[in-house]
């Protein structure tokens, strides 16, 4: 396309277009989404930073894009089942505990583990272990980004470097989504699901409010937290409700239900919940780690 028809189609003068070719223009979003659309790929495609994407890859979104979310869960499985670079038998003894804190993670991770005859690893003390600061230093220092980033190069590590575990994350993993990707793929993922009342309720137990001490709309702000995520936790392998159980009866019970999906009877890949049974109403030890 000639730069005068480019200009004709996208109503952006060809001086304009010269700047932006020569990188002296600065493009405003409205002028780039008018040059998108003449050109007829996407306004990322104009802003991606790095080589161009081949034909195939090109192909390849184009056709998923076409899909709904449950075909797009269907692809995922097929893609991580023929092309991941992790066996099933690997993956299934490598449990990955995800959810908001309070939901149990330290907990039932360790008593999961001491089942499974597995280390528990919790992933916030690796990364500290591996930086040589507290998770608090590490946000001072370095900020968001740079946590990410840690928690990234501290997975990468377990994953290279111990085959069988019961591994606790922390809760904004999944907002992390190349992060969140390798997890999935390398490791058969448990959502901890509880109650937002349950949630505070744990967490204050362990007098544990960051990043939420002082504030009056608490709970509020875990519900927006919760429902924000939730779409991303449910991509896990297993989806298990602790709420009104004991340590105990929610220990025995993930227990089973995770030999269960890993004895390879099912596909792992494969989105299952957990049913709970009704609560037996007596008073019993809560499941309270803000994990």
């Amino acid at each position: 396309m000639t730069r005068k028809s480019l200009a004709k189609d996208s109503g952006v003068s060809e001086r304009y277009l010269a700047l932006l070719e020569s990188g002296s223009g600065n493009g405003s979003v409205l002028l780039l989404r008018q040059v998108a659309r003449a050109l007829d790929v996407p306004l990322g495609r104009l802003l991606a930073d790095g080589p161009d994407e081949s034909i195939a890859f090109t192909d390849a979104v184009e056709f998923l894009r076409r899909l709904s979310d449950e075909q797009l869960r269907g692809a995922y499985g097929t893609l991580v089942a023929t092309f991941g670079a992790v066996d099933r038998q690997t993956r299934a003894g490598r449990i990955a505990l995800i959810g908001l804190r309070g939901a149990g993670k330290s907990t039932l991770g360790a008593r999961l583990a001491r089942a499974l005859g597995v280390q528990f690893i919790e992933l916030d003390r690796e990364i500290e272990r591996d930086r040589g600061l507290s998770l608090g230093a590490i946000f001072d220092l370095y900020g968001q980004a740079g946590f990410r980033r840690f928690e990234r190069q501290s997975l990468d590590r377990i994953l290279a470097t111990r085959e069988r575990f019961v591994l606790a994350t922390g809760g904004g993993i999944v907002a992390e989504p190349a992060t969140f990707q390798q997890l999935r793929t390398a490791c058969f993922t448990v959502w901890l699901r509880a109650t937002p009342k349950e949630h505070m309720e744990r967490v204050i137990a362990q007098g544990d409010m960051r990043p939420m001490g002082g504030d009056s709309a608490a709970m509020a702000d875990l519900r927006r937290i919760l429902a924000t995520r939730e779409g991303l936790y449910q991509e896990a392998d297993l989806v298990f409700d602790s709420s009104g159980r004991s340590v105990a009866e929610s220990a025995k019970l993930l227990a089973r239900k995770v030999v269960s999906e890993t004895s390879g009877e099912r596909p792992p890949s494969r989105i299952r919940r957990a049913k709970t049974a009704a609560v037996r109403k007596r008073p019993r030890q809560k499941v309270g780690s803000p994990g």
